[in-house]
C-alpha cells in the first residue's frame, strides 16, 4: 500500500452554468500573463518602452497556440485520423495537446511580425522574453496534472502521481513528469536571468540559452514518459527534436558570441504621438537653453572685420561718440557691427 503520493484532481472542468471553465486553459492563460508581465520588466530595464512586449505578444501568442497545436496533431495524428477516431477532436485544444516545439517556432513568426511593425530587432525582444517563456511553461505544465496526462513510468516513490482509471489509461502511481518539467523550467528561467546579468548576453543569446537548457531537461523527461509516441532509432521523436534543437541553439551561441560580442542597446523608434522624455517645463527649458547656446556659438564663431583705419582684425573697434559738427559717418567709415548681427 502506498503511504504517500501526489493526488490527481477528479476533474479538470468547473461548470459555471452552461459555461465550462477548464483548468488547462487557465494554466495557459496565467502562463502567458506571467511571461508578458516579466518580459515587460526586462524590456524596460534594457531601455525599451512599456507596453511593447504586450503589443508584440498580441501577434506571438495566437501564432504560438496554432503552432503548438499543429505540431501535436501532426506528430500524434493517429489520435485524430486513425480508424474509430473523430478528426474534429483535433480542434479541441482545451482537452490538451500543445507541442512546445511548434509553439516556439510559429510564435517566433508572430513575434517577428510584431517586431517588424514596431521597428525593433527580434533578437532583442527574444532575449527580454526568454525567462518569462520558461516561467509560462512551468505554469502551463500544471494543466497536464488537471487532465491526468503526460505522466511517466510506474514508481513507488513518495512523490509519485496517482492516476485514476479511464478508457485510455490504467490506475496506478506514476512518475509526475509534469512536475519534473515544471521545476526544470523554473530552473531554466533562473539560469537565464543569472547568466544574462553575469555575462551581459545579447543578440538572441539569452533566448538561445533558454532553448538549449530546456532541451537538456526535456530529453531525459521525455524518455521517462509512457504515453504513445512515434519512435526513431529507438528514441521518441521528441527526444530527437530536443537533441537537434539543442545543437542548433549552442551553435548559435558560439557563433554569435564571436561575431557580435556584448549586448546591444535597445532603441525603439519614436511612434506617432510619442512625447519627449521629461515634463513640458523641462522640455521648454531645454529648448531655450539650446537656442541660447546656438546664438552664443554663432557670435563666437563670427569673424571680426578690420576697420578702414588699418586696425588689425580682432582689435577693438573705435566706439567714440560723434561730436556735434562732425560729418555724419558713412558705411565706408566703419562696419555697423560684426557679422553676427547680419540677417
Amino acid at each position: 500500500m502506498d503511504l504517500a503520493y501526489i493526488p490527481s484532481p477528479s476533474t479538470g472542468v468547473i461548470n459555471l452554468g452552461p459555461v465550462p471553465l477548464r483548468a488547462y486553459a487557465f494554466c495557459i492563460i496565467i502562463g502567458v500573463f506571467v511571461a508578458v508581465w516579466y518580459g515587460n520588466k526586462r524590456w524596460i530595464a534594457r531601455g525599451g518602452k512599456a507596453g511593447t512586449v504586450a503589443d508584440i505578444a498580441v501577434w506571438a501568442v495566437p501564432f504560438g497556440l496554432v503552432g503548438g497545436r499543429l505540431y501535436h496533431v501532426i506528430t500524434d495524428y493517429q489520435l485524430y485520423f486513425s480508424e474509430g477516431e473523430d478528426w474534429v477532436d483535433a480542434f479541441k485544444i482545451w482537452e490538451g495537446g500543445l507541442g512546445i516545439w511548434g509553439a516556439i517556432a510559429l510564435g517566433a513568426v508572430g513575434a517577428w511580425i510584431g517586431c517588424r511593425r514596431r521597428g525593433i530587432p527580434l533578437p532583442a525582444y527574444a532575449d527580454a522574453i526568454a525567462p518569462g517563456i520558461a516561467f509560462a511553461q512551468a505554469i502551463g505544465r500544471w494543466g497536464n496534472w488537471f487532465n491526468q496526462e503526460l505522466y511517466g513510468k510506474p514508481t513507488d516513490l513518495p512523490w509519485g502521481l496517482k492516476i485514476t482509471a479511464s478508457a485510455n489509461r490504467e490506475a496506478g502511481i506514476y512518475h509526475p513528469t509534469f512536475l519534473y518539467e515544471s521545476l526544470w523550467c523554473i530552473g531554466v528561467a533562473l539560469l537565464v536571468i543569472w547568466a544574462d546579468r553575469r555575462f551581459k548576453l545579447g543578440h538572441g543569446r539569452a533566448f538561445a540559452l533558454y532553448v538549449a537548457a530546456y532541451c537538456t531537461g526535456r530529453a531525459w523527461i521525455e524518455y521517462m514518459r509512457v504515453d504513445e509516441a512515434h519512435h526513431v532509432l529507438g528514441l521518441r521523436l521528441n527526444v530527437w527534436t530536443a537533441i537537434v534543437v539543442f545543437v542548433l541553439a549552442v551553435t548559435y551561441i558560439v557563433i554569435s558570441s564571436r561575431v557580435r560580442p556584448g549586448r546591444e542597446e535597445v532603441v525603439e523608434p519614436a511612434a506617432a504621438g510619442d512625447k519627449p522624455a521629461g515634463n513640458a517645463g523641462d522640455a521648454g527649458d531645454a529648448g531655450d537653453a539650446e537656442d541660447e547656446a546656438s546664438e552664443s556659438d554663432a557670435v563666437a564663431d563670427a569673424p571680426v572685420e578690420a576697420t578702414d583705419a588699418g586696425e588689425p582684425a580682432g582689435e577693438p573697434v573705435d566706439e567714440r561718440v560723434d561730436e556735434p559738427g562732425d560729418r555724419p559717418r558713412t558705411s565706408d567709415d566703419e562696419p555697423a557691427g560684426n557679422g553676427a548681427g547680419k540677417s
